[in-house]
């Protein structure tokens, strides 16, 4: 007689109980799957992660206040030893797809999929398998087809003034540039980087290194 393998052990990483709870109701429908702990912060599953080893995290990107979920994703990858991490969020962004592949997730799942799709990508996950949603795929492959323009010298320069915290109005007094000519080059190193806010910006080019 077949013994049948143990289950897939699940660690939930969301701020929002709602949300927990809904996905703890969806992942107690198949019998192959089991949670083992609940995670309200990055923080909480990091420590949650170490004590329990589970086989997979599913991990939301934006967990409010503490650590975000790509921080969370890289201090437990590079923490406990076979726990993999698939994130699972409503962000499509060029720039949260590429900190959270960078940071050692193992795949990347939006929450419009159907139950059928998470079902199956935290069974790859749990044996270390990458699993992108559709959406997600397009967007890696489009950009490894089309490569960003460089950034060019003084887009550099804004982007080191904006690590630095500068509004734009300060940009403009310290590039000696008018505020227009501060918000035009903005708005092309957001195309350029694949993000719409300025921490988006900033973060990417830490994590890309393009800061002067």
């Amino acid at each position: 007689m077949t013994t049948a393998p143990p289950p897939v052990r699940i660690l939930l990483c969301d701020d929002h109980a709602v949300v927990r709870a809904g996905l703890l109701a969806l992942l107690g429908s198949e019998p192959d799957i089991e949670v083992v702990g609940e995670a309200g912060s990055g923080e909480e599953a990091v420590a949650l992660a170490a004590k329990l080893t589970p086989d997979v995290v599913l991990m939301d990107l934006q967990l409010g206040e503490g650590i975000d979920g790509v921080e969370t994703t890289r201090r437990i990858v590079a923490g406990t030893d076979g726990v993999h991490v698939l994130v699972l969020t409503t962000y499509d962004t060029d720039a949260d797809i590429t900190r959270a592949i960078e940071a050692g997730a193992t795949g990347y799942l939006l929450k419009a999929e159907r139950p059928e799709e998470l079902f199956a990508a935290i069974r790859s996950a749990a044996q270390g398998r990458t699993t992108l949603s559709p959406p997600v795929a397009s967007r890696v492959m489009a950009r490894i087809r089309t490569p960003r323009p460089a950034l060019t010298d003084r887009e550099r320069d804004i982007l080191g003034q904006l690590s630095q915290g500068l509004g734009n109005r300060d940009i403009a007094r310290a590039l000696f540039i008018s505020e227009a000519t501060v918000k035009t080059h903005l708005g092309r190193i957001y195309d350029k980087l694949g993000v719409d806010t300025r921490a988006g910006a900033v973060s990417v080019a830490k994590e890309q290194r393009l800061l002067p």
